[in-house]
């Protein structure tokens, strides 16, 4: 499942990127509060970048760059708010949230959990690391990926995947100086973001063909939740 769990073929679905564009949206309105000019808002500058390489609307993105630096007269306060647990067949779970309502994303994790087990704070952390999280692809065959984490400074690297999609993991303090440095070393920076890697992944080969779905069903169900920013799983490949 790589440092953050994804829904199968999520991106191709219309619901799935209305979905997307509402979670980057509120990325960008808290990046937002520290200054509305990418230019000289670094954080911003990379989710605004992220936005435009999935064809979020220009209209859409800017709104959310006004709304975020105050400039409509509009209040915007997003709590952000971390549950831990276990999806079914105890595969450990970090659920980072963005709301409005913290009542209401509590009572939806207590709602989500049924189905596994809702933890309290620290009981599944221990097994994670937070790190910087890169997705990039090569700019041009050949491009040596374990060559780019050295050179650009990346702690380390997941191999491309299917879609030839390589995963580079930083220090969390060290994610913008790497990203920006990928580029210089053979690759295209697709998106940025702090999360979590689990340190002792389960193997989903350990796990029967039904209880994989089972867990699956219950990380899709997480990631459809409106307050749902990012969904980390202990699963490995």
């Amino acid at each position: 499942m790589g440092a953050q769990w994804k829904a199968k073929h999520k991106d191709l679905a219309a619901n799935a990127k209305g979905r997307l564009f509402g979670k980057l949206a509120k990325d960008i309105m808290i990046a937002a509060r520290h200054g509305a000019d990418p230019a000289a808002n670094a954080r911003l500058r990379l989710v605004v970048e992220q936005a435009r390489k999935v064809s979020m609307p220009k209209d859409t993105l800017d709104r959310a760059i006004k709304k975020g630096a105050g400039l409509t007269g509009e209040s915007v306060h997003f709590e952000h708010v971390i549950y831990e647990g276990f999806a079914p067949h105890r595969v450990p779970v970090m659920v980072e949230c963005l709301t409005d309502n913290v009542n209401r994303a509590a009572s939806d994790m207590r709602v989500l959990f049924r189905k596994g087990q809702l933890g309290t704070s620290g009981s599944v952390s221990w097994d994670f690391d937070h790190v910087g999280i890169i997705e990039a692809e090569p700019a041009a065959a050949g491009a040596d990926a374990e060559m780019a984490a050295i050179e650009a400074g990346a702690q380390d690297f997941e191999p491309a995947d299917e879609e030839g999609v390589t995963v580079f993991l930083t220090d969390p303090t060290d994610l913008d100086l790497v990203s920006r440095a990928l580029p210089a070393q053979g690759f295209t920076v697709l998106s940025t973001k702090l999360g979590y890697k689990p340190k002792n992944p389960i193997d989903p080969a350990s796990l029967s063909a039904e209880a994989l779905e089972e867990v699956e069903a219950f990380l899709a169900a997480l990631d459809d939740n409106e307050d749902v920013q990012n969904v980390f799983a202990g699963l490995g490949g």
